[in-house]
C-alpha cells in the first residue's frame, strides 16, 4: 500500500484507531491531516510523526467546525485523496424509554450527521478529479442490535447505509466508499470497563482476544489504498470472527 503523493484526512485522530491510522498512512508515504477535538494530543501526534502529519482541531458534531477543518486540510496538504471518518462516541447507556432527547441528539450529531456532512462536503471534489476513497467507521452494531444504547445502534446502522448509498453514486466517477466495522478493539472507549468484563468480551470472540487499534487501522489503510481498487459499497468487519460465525457451546 503506497500512499506517496496522496493526502488523507482522518477524524477522531487523537486516540485509538484514528491515531493508529494516521501513523500507518504516514508510514505509507501519505500526507495526513489529523482532525479531533484535542489540539494538544494532535500536536503531540504530529510532532512524533514528522512533517507529513498536520492537524486541525474540531468538534465534528459541529458542522461549521468540521467544514472549517476539512477546508483547512486542503489548504495545508492539497486535494483530499482519502477520507477516513472515524470519529465517534459511545453515548449513554439507558433503556430505550429512558434515553433523553439531549443525549440522542448529541450522539447523532457526532456519529451520524458528521459523516454525512463530511461526505457531502468532500465528495464533489473527488468526483471532479475522478478518484478518491472514503471509509466510514461503523461497528458490530451496524449489523446487529444491542440493548441499552438505542442511539448508538441507530447511528451505526445509518453510516453503513450512507456508505452503500454514496458508493453507488460515486462509483461512476472513480470514487469508492466503504464501511469499517470494528469489533471488540482495545481502545480508550473500553477503558472504563472492568477487567473481568473485558475478559468476557474477549471470550465471545472466536480468536479469544480483543483486537488492536493497529490491526484495525491496517484494514482501514487497505480500504483507502489503491490496492482495494475494486472494493466499494462494502462492510468490512475487523472483529476476530464475531459477525461471521456462530459458536455453539
Amino acid at each position: 500500500m503506497d500512499f506517496t503523493g496522496q493526502h488523507h484526512v482522518v477524524t477522531g485522530a487523537s486516540t485509538g484507531i484514528g491515531k493508529a491510522a494516521v501513523a500507518r498512512l504516514v508510514q505509507g508515504g501519505a500526507r495526513v491531516t489529523a482532525i479531533a477535538r484535542r489540539a494538544d494530543l494532535l500536536q503531540a501526534l504530529c510532532d512524533e510523526l514528522g512533517d507529513r502529519a498536520k492537524w486541525a482541531a474540531a468538534d465534528v458534531g459541529d458542522q461549521a467546525q468540521l467544514t472549517r477543518a476539512l477546508d483547512a486540510s486542503v489548504h495545508q496538504n492539497g486535494p483530499i485523496d482519502g477520507l477516513f471518518l472515524n470519529a465517534g462516541t459511545g453515548g449513554t447507556f439507558a433503556p430505550l424509554e429512558a434515553y433523553s432527547d439531549e443525549n440522542f441528539d448529541a450522539l447523532m450529531a457526532v456519529n451520524m450527521k458528521a459523516p454525512f456532512w463530511a461526505v457531502r462536503h468532500v465528495l464533489p471534489a473527488m468526483k471532479a478529479r475522478g478518484r478518491g476513497s472514503i471509509v466510514i467507521t461503523g461497528s458490530l452494531s451496524s449489523e446487529r442490535g444491542m440493548a441499552m444504547n438505542v442511539a448508538y445502534v441507530m447511528s451505526k446502522h445509518a453510516v453503513l447505509g450512507l456508505a452503500r448509498a454514496a458508493a453507488l453514486e460515486a462509483a461512476p466517477h472513480g470514487v469508492r466508499v466503504n464501511c469499517l466495522l470494528p469489533g471488540f478493539i482495545a481502545t480508550p472507549l473500553l477503558d472504563g470497563i472492568p477487567g473481568d468484563q473485558l475478559d468476557n468480551l474477549a471470550a465471545n470472540v472466536p480468536q479469544h482476544r480483543l483486537g488492536s487499534s493497529e490491526e484495525t487501522a491496517e484494514v482501514a489503510a487497505f480500504l483507502l489504498s489503491d490496492a482495494a481498487s475494486h472494493v466499494t459499497g462494502q462492510a468490512w468487519a475487523v472483529d476476530g470472527g464475531v459477525l461471521g460465525t456462530l459458536s455453539v457451546r
